[in-house]
Parts: C-alpha cells; sequence; structure tokens
C-alpha cells in the first residue's frame, strides 16, 4: 500500500493553514520523513512544503497528487520542533508555515521562479519570435523582453500557461582544491626539468611535494597566493596530469579573520559559588528548573553561565545561550569563543544568509555544542540541550514584532520542560513578570549582590535642567557633565553617553505658520537625517529632501527641533572640540560587522567619547570607562505606556553598571526634567527591590501584568471606516463570551492611527481567567477570511510588550 504524507504548504493563509495529503513516490518511501521539506504540486504551481506526518489512509476522495521532489536528505526540522510548532500556533495566532519557517534560517526558505511554457499551438512565428523556438520561457526574460501584453492575450486563448519553479536557495559553499597526480620523485624530475623554462610551474611542484609530506591539501587560491602564480600555471600543470582540481565543502566562517585568546575557568566567589551550585544540581539530574539570576552590574553572571555550560558539555550535552540584540554579540562571541573555541556556533542578525545556513549546518550535524545568538537561536536544532540561557531577560527584543509573535523566553522554557533540563533567566533588572513569579515560587530566585572586583556600584548624580536652563545653559550637557567629561580626558580615561534617540532633530517646523513637515503616508513627523540630507519615515521608508522654504506659507524661518545622535555629536565637538567621539546608533551599525568595529576602536582606545542608543547601555564590559552620561533619561517617562517606569528604571540601571568595572571608581550623571520621578530616584540607589515593589503596587492599582494577562486586536484597512467596523464588529462578537472580571479598553484608534496609508484601530483585553479567550479569538480570525481577502487586517497579540 502506498505511504501518504500530510504536508504543510508554503501558502500563509487560514484556508491552507492545514495538512494536505500527497502520496509518496514508491522509490522515495524510504526517504521522506515528517521534518523533511519537500516540492509538491498545489493548484496550477509548485511549492514548498513540510512534512509534518506519514499516514497510510487519507479521507481525500479524489485522485491524490503525489510529491515531486526531495528538497533534504534527513529532517531540518525534528519531532520536538514540530510538536512545539503545534503549541505556537494556539499561543501565537499565526500560521502553521509561519512558525516552521521561523525555526529555520532564511536561505532555507523556497524562492520560487515563474515559468511561461506552451500548452497548444502556436503560429511560426509565435513560437520563434517570441520563445525562440523553446517550449518555455522565464517570467524574468519576458519581462525584459517586454512580452507581458503579447503573452497574457496568448494566456487567454488558453496556448500558453505560468508554471512555477521551487528554487531551493540553501546552497552549500564548496572551494577549488588543488590534488596532486604525481609522486614526490616524480615531481623531482619534473622539476628538473621546467627549472629555466618553466621556474613559476617549478615553484608550485615545490609547494606540492610540501603538501605530500604533510599529508595536507590545497585551495586553488592558497597555492597561488603561495607561489605567487596565476590560475593559468596551474590549469596548464593540470593539462600535463601533473595535478588535478575538485571541489570541498567549506563553511562560510563569520570569525574566519579573528584569533580568540584562549582563556580558563575564573574561581568563583562565594556568592557565585553559591547560585552555580542548585544549578548544576539541575544539570546533573536533568531536571527542569526555571531560575531568575538576578545580578547586579558586574557581579560576575558570565561566569556562572561559562561553567554552567562549561559541566553541560562534559556531560555530552549542549547548550543555547541567549542575548537580546547583535550590539551585545561581540563581547560574548570573544568570551565563548574564548572558552570553548570551534564548540561554539553564532546565530543572530548581523550574519549573511549565508552564514547563518553554515552556523545552523553546524548544530545540525552535532559540529556545534554550544550557540550564542539572538531571538531566533532559540531554534536551534539541538537534540540533547542541558541548558538554556536568556541572558538581560527583560528585554523587549525577545519578543517578535511580526508572526509569529512568540516571545524566546516563553520557547526558551518549552524546550527547557521537553528536554528536562534547566533555564536560566538572567538580569540585573528582571521583569516584573518574571520578579514576580519568583515571588510565587514558579521560579527558583538566586541572586547577585556583589561586584566581582569588590568596587561599589558608581555614584549617581542626577542634574535637574530646568534648573541648568535658569542657569542660561541651552546645550544638551549640563556645566557639571561638560568638566566631568574634560577630565576624563584629561586622564585618559573614557566616557560612554547614551541619547535615547536617532538621526539629527526629530522634526523640523515653521516658525512662521507652526506648519511641522508630515510624512505623506503616516501620522507622524518626518525625522531629519544629516548625513544623507533627507527627511526621512522611520515607519514607512519614505525620503525626500530638506525643505529650503515652508511649503505652507512659503515662509523661509525653518528651524530644527528635538535632539539625536548626529546633531548632539556636533554640538559635543562644539564644546569639547578635543573629544575623540565614536557614534554609534542605527545608522552607523547599518553595514555587516560595524558593531564590531565601532567596540575594538573604543576598547583600543581610539576614541574619549562613545556617544549611542541604547545599544550601548547594556554588555559593554571595558575597564577604562569610569564616567556615564544620561543626556535625556526621561525620554520614555512621557509615553502613553504603562510599562514606561519599568523601561526607564532598566535602562538607567543598564547603563549605570558600565563605568567602575575595572580597579577605578565609576561615577554616572543623569540629566532629567523630571529628576522626582520614583523609577529615576530609585535608579540612582541601585534599589531593584523598592522599584519592583512601588511598581507592582501601580500596577495592582491599575489592573495591568503581572496581575492581569493581556491581548492586544488590531484592525487595519486603506478605508478608515471599514476598519473601525470591524474593531468594534470583534469587540461585538467576544464581550458576551467573557466574564465580568475581564476589562475591555477601547476600541480606540492606535497613537499613529495611520501608516503607509492604512488606518489602524486597537483594543485591548485586561484578564485573569478566561480558558476560552483563545478559541473564540482563533474562531474570529477564521470567520474574517473573506474581510482578510478583500484588504483588512486583522492582528491578536498575546501578552504585547507596548500597546502603542
Amino acid at each position: 500500500m502506498p505511504k501518504i504524507a500530510q504536508v504543510i504548504v508554503d501558502v500563509p493563509a487560514m484556508q491552507t493553514d492545514r495538512p494536505f495529503d500527497y502520496l509518496i513516490p514508491a522509490s522515495w518511501e524510504a526517504i521522506i520523513a515528517p521534518g523533511m521539506r519537500v516540492e509538491v504540486p498545489f493548484g496550477s504551481r509548485q511549492i514548498q512544503g513540510f512534512v509534518i506526518n506519514i499516514v497510510e489512509k487519507t479521507a481525500f476522495q479524489d485522485q491524490l497528487k503525489a510529491i515531486i521532489g526531495v528538497m533534504d536528505l534527513a529532517p531540518v526540522l525534528s519531532t520536538e520542533l514540530l510538536l512545539l510548532s503545534n503549541d505556537m500556533v494556539k499561543q501565537t495566532f499565526a500560521f502553521k508555515i509561519s512558525c516552521l519557517q521561523a525555526m529555520l534560517p532564511s536561505m532555507m526558505r523556497a524562492k520560487y521562479e515563474k515559468h511561461l511554457t506552451v500548452i497548444d499551438e502556436l503560429t511560426e512565428a509565435e513560437q520563434f519570435e517570441l520563445f525562440k523556438g523553446k517550449d518555455s520561457m522565464t517570467w524574468k526574460e519576458a519581462e525584459s523582453r517586454n512580452l507581458l501584453p503579447l503573452l497574457a492575450k496568448l494566456k487567454k486563448e488558453d496556448k500558453i500557461e505560468i508554471s512555477y519553479e521551487v528554487v531551493n536557495k540553501a546552497r552549500v559553499k564548496k572551494i577549488k582544491m588543488v590534488k596532486p597526480l604525481l609522486t614526490f620523485e616524480q615531481m623531482e624530475e619534473e622539476k628538473e626539468a621546467c627549472q629555466k623554462r618553466a621556474p613559476k610551474q617549478a615553484l608550485v611542484l615545490s609547494f606540492l611535494q610540501s603538501l605530500l609530506i604533510e599529508e595536507k591539501d590545497s585551495s586553488s587560491v592558497a597555492l597561488q597566493k603561495e607561489a605567487n602564480v596565476t590560475s593559468a600555471v596551474l590549469k596548464q600543470m593540470a593539462k600535463k596530469n601533473w595535478l588535478a582540481f575538485y571541489e570541498k565543502e567549506a563553511y562560510r566562517n563569520p570569525y574566519q579573520d579573528r584569533v580568540f585568546k584562549k582563556t580558563q575557568a575564573m574561581p568563583l566567589t562565594s556568592q557565585q559559588q553559591q547560585v552555580i551550585t542548585p544549578i548544576l544540581a539541575a544539570v546533573n539530574t536533568s531536571k527542569n528548573e526555571t531560575f531568575l539570576l538576578k545580578g547586579v552590574t558586574g557581579s560576575g553572571k558570565t561566569e556562572v553561565y561559562l561553567q554552567t555550560i562549561s559541566k553541560v558539555v562534559a556531560l555530552g550535552q549542549q547548550a543555547i545561550m541567549l542575548v537580546p540584540e547583535i550590539a551585545l554579540t561581540p563581547q560574548m562571541v570573544e568570551r565563548f569563543k574564548g572558552r570553548f573555541g570551534e564548540a561554539v556556533a553564532v546565530l543572530h542578525s548581523g550574519l549573511s544568509e549565508g552564514e547563518k545556513y553554515d552556523e545552523w549546518r553546524k548544530i545540525e550535524r552535532g559540529e556545534a555544542k554550544i550557540v550564542v545568538g539572538a531571538r531566533s537561536a532559540v531554534f536551534a536544532p539541538f537534540q540533547n540541550l542541558g541548558v538554556i540561557i536568556v541572558d538581560e531577560e527583560h528585554e523587549s527584543t525577545y519578543k517578535q514584532e511580526d508572526n509569529p509573535r512568540y516571545h524566546a523566553r516563553d520557547i526558551a522554557i518549552w524546550r527547557g520542560q521537553y528536554h528536562d533540563c534547566p533555564v536560566i533567566l538572567g538580569s540585573a533588572t528582571p521583569s516584573l513578570e518574571s520578579r514576580a513569579r519568583a515571588q510565587k515560587k514558579v521560579y527558583t530566585l538566586l541572586e547577585l549582590t556583589e561586584r566581582v572586583n569588590q568596587q561599589q556600584l558608581p555614584e549617581v548624580e542626577i542634574i535637574d535642567m530646568k534648573d541648568e536652563l535658569k542657569a542660561g545653559n541651552r546645550s544638551s550637557f549640563a556645566m557639571s557633565l561638560q568638566n566631568k567629561i574634560r577630565g576624563r580626558i584629561a586622564k585618559g580615561e573614557q566616557t560612554v553617553l547614551l541619547l535615547n534617540r536617532r538621526g539629527y532633530s526629530s522634526f523640523i517646523m515653521c516658525r512662521d505658520c507652526g506648519f511641522v513637515l508630515g510624512c505623506p503616508n503616516c501620522d507622524i513627523s518626518l525625522t531629519l537625517h544629516m548625513d544623507t540630507k533627507t527627511m526621512k519615515c522611520h515607519y514607512c521608508g519614505h525620503e525626500e529632501g530638506i525643505p529650503r522654504e515652508c511649503p505652507s506659507c512659503h515662509g523661509h524661518h525653518i528651524r530644527y527641533y528635538g535632539t539625536g545622535t548626529q546633531k548632539v555629536e556636533e554640538e559635543l565637538l562644539s564644546v569639547i572640540p578635543e573629544a575623540r567621539v565614536i557614534r554609534m546608533d542605527v545608522d552607523t551599525t547599518r553595514k555587516k560587522g560595524a558593531h564590531e568595529k565601532l567596540l575594538a576602536a573604543f576598547e583600543q582606545g581610539e576614541a574619549d567619547i562613545l556617544l549611542g542608543t541604547q545599544m550601548i547601555a547594556k554588555g559593554l564590559d571595558f575597564p577604562n570607562i569610569t564616567l556615564v552620561g544620561v543626556l535625556n533619561a526621561d525620554t520614555a517617562l512621557g509615553l502613553p505606556d504603562f510599562r514606561a517606569g519599568e523601561k526607564t528604571f532598566q535602562l538607567l540601571t543598564q547603563v549605570s553598571g558600565r563605568p567602575g568595572r575595572g580597579t577605578i571608581k565609576g561615577e554616572v550623571v543623569v540629566q532629567t526634567f523630571n529628576p522626582e520621578h520614583y523609577a529615576i530616584q530609585l535608579a540612582k540607589e541601585h534599589d531593584y527591590d523598592r522599584f519592583y515593589a512601588h511598581e507592582m503596587m501601580l500596577r495592582h492599582r491599575g489592573k495591568y501584568p503581572p496581575y492581569y494577562y493581556t491581548v492586544l486586536i488590531t484592525t487595519s484597512h486603506q478605508n478608515e471606516i471599514e476598519a473601525a467596523k470591524k474593531i468594534q464588529k470583534v469587540i461585538e462578537e467576544i464581550k458576551p463570551q467573557l466574564s465580568e472580571q475581564t476589562i475591555i479598553l477601547g476600541p480606540t484608534p492606535k497613537s499613529i492611527a495611520k501608516v503607509n496609508n492604512r488606518y489602524y484601530y486597537q483594543c485591548i483585553l485586561k484578564y485573569k481567567n478566561e480558558p476560552n479567550l483563545f478559541d473564540i479569538l482563533h474562531q474570529i480570525i477564521q470567520s474574517s477570511q473573506g474581510e482578510i481577502a478583500k484588504g483588512l487586517y486583522l492582528s491578536v497579540d498575546p501578552e504585547p510588550l507596548s500597546f502603542m
């Protein structure tokens, strides 16, 4: 009896969000297994799909289609990851295909090429002028030759059809190698014969002899470089059958030019020993337990991670180490590569598609035992996990903003339960949700309260910028901060300046009529970028030149308002011209490897000041940083976000942990217009526990997480009335099925109500216990498919990190 594969096809739509049955050709029955990618016919197309099960019977009444091609020789998704995708579908309201694709490097997502194929007789002229005598052509060729209008006519006459071909982007890198075909003695003879007439060939023969002795092989490029010859010389020698070329698979190594200094385990402090003991006990007994490791900045959390992983690897198991964003990876990679060498694979967005694919293959083949990476590294294809670590667990970057809207912390805990291994959530400022779970004993709380260098946490000075204005100082830098920076430069010490913005100025405004240049597609002002001398929208990407006169009143009194990193850098150099400044923000770190190069330059003392946005607040461990200045501490406090206080406290605490990590005591200066705000005052005292108690009281009063669960429902349409009507309809459907304790906020327009010519409306549900809520929401999504097909957007985001 022929076997049947149940396949999830690469069509992200509700109607296709289920397995489709396909016959497995007899020749592939022994090969195809759940977790493999296959090529299948779907309608008039050929597309990629994932086999999720193999059965012997089908409920389908008609003739089943057969699988066309196999894209893998072994499953790329394990049984564990297939089970995880089922849970993700329920929890994130995403399509199954989106969940499966999120688990793999982007290079393993299919690329589709369209072809136009002749299916009926054409005239001789059509056959030769259009198709050049062939039976088909690519869509790209038809476009380049401007043939689409003529071909559309033939399509209407059913003389040609459009077909789709699946192109596997997952390309293995191969390098050209050289193999000697002569013995050592034969090469010696040939060398003597061509010493005078072909000295370069003689030189190559000498290198080939050394390869024979050392039993090594060489790439063609390396041999050319070593012998200082061209490829033509090697080709001539290949014609004489002295050598042969062959291809060898090679990994794209993002760190091939780096030498990592080998490090040894450091002696643990008594506090570090206290926290690592229960973790290692869980590792040794394969016990699933979630630890919340709360440690002040500089308390040695990373060394606890390294020694835990060392134990896991010694037991023959594997480890995942998550860091929140690319800016954190260079130093973390350095530490892990220095300790574990080639056993470490790295996965983050700064790598090329090919590099990510090769790092993934190293993990999948068992060549790497440890993965260090950002959010998506939580899906690393390990079969025998011994520990999962989520560093800076409070960071919002662990939550995926688009479908599937998973949180890496939740995935880590799920995988920890599956593998019966411990999960460590580390932070100096844990999220309130995690700290509350530790209080309820859902997580095990472990604390590091002292720095490993025995230095005190830096003193924090708060400067009220209202007083600076009264004193006539209108710059971005308080006078005392300017003096402290000059003092650090004089002593050869370094300063970090944090500005919670990017760009040159927030917006431009006409002082005659008050006109603000806005985006034509969104309800937001355009941001000035002086490096490109353009106005940009950070939401839809719209870009235009800087206006010389007001588009409204044609006046010439246009001024820049707000403060961005570029503008601050200019201002900084005007007040402290002797300063050497490295600016680190989204604009200066676009290029591959830019984070690492900028941080390396700062570490090597090529600059006195590191000026940047949030990306410099965390993870920097440079002993020469002795001063940190926060230029605008209260940027986030004015936002309509119940987490504003928490985010501000976390940011100030993190950046306050940068100075004083060496032998010199550190100092922090915080500039603010709200010096009395509890988040700023408690960050000054480094008092997380008091902040936690105060913030929990406010959350309880306002009925927000962690006392309540939340769901954000968003509708969008190009017609504002349609978006508003749909959100109202959703609420009317949900409300009768909810308990009286559940709170519905909205519907209201989103804080930025129009983005890219679409209007957005939202409502927020706050609830304690609604066992049927997710089923109701899944049903609403299902019943809205007709409207979605006509341009409606409907999104459900469980536990959103922002309501804006």
